[in-house]
């Protein structure tokens, strides 16, 4: 299992310790430190189109006009803390965010 998201993430690393608790084998990758690739984010941009940029942060209100004009991979590659987070990949399956709902699915029937 994989956690996309920031070592400084709060939520991030709230839904890492629950998995590792769970007994679950879990990598973390800092999308600041290891950006993400071309495919990996557009990947991500199919499996949750325009959920996938934080518009309610304040490094998404900072960005520049043209910038919050832009497309979805062109904010996230500009300034990755844009990234809603965390992104939970589980195999071939995507999870964002860690709310009720997310812990559910990726905790159920394990």
């Amino acid at each position: 299992m994989m956690i996309y998201g920031l070592q400084t993430c709060a939520l991030c690393q709230k839904a890492r310790k629950a998995l590792e608790a769970e007994g679950l084998d879990v990598s973390f990758r800092d999308i600041r430190a290891e950006p993400l690739s071309e495919a990996e984010l557009a990947a991500l941009i199919v499996e949750f189109g325009d959920r996938l940029v934080d518009r309610k942060s304040n490094d998404y209100r900072a960005l520049s006009d043209w910038l919050k004009n832009s497309e979805a991979e062109a904010q996230i590659a500009a300034q990755p803390k844009v990234m809603a987070r965390p992104v939970i990949q589980d195999g071939d399956t995507f999870y964002l965010g860690w709310d009720e709902t997310v812990q559910n699915a990726v905790l159920e029937g394990r």
